[in-house]
């Protein structure tokens, strides 16, 4: 598991704005999100119609549904 430590920019009644992180810590985070990416993409090519084809096309073809 990804071990964070953030910090946060507040305005001047003291409410959280943003988030500041060691860029080791984003880095990884971002390494994460993409891999959750792929998992899903992966498994929602699995989910649609009988159409097989290898795993880096199907990542492939749903990323291309959903940028439209």
């Amino acid at each position: 598991m990804l071990l964070l430590h953030p910090e946060f920019v507040v305005d001047e009644k003291a409410r959280r704005k943003a988030v500041l992180l060691p860029l080791r810590e984003w880095k990884g985070l971002m390494e994460a999100m993409e891999e959750l990416e792929d998992i899903r993409a992966y498994d929602k090519a699995k989910a649609e119609a009988d159409d097989t084809a290898p795993f880096e096309e199907a990542v492939c073809r749903v990323k291309a549904r959903t940028k439209k």
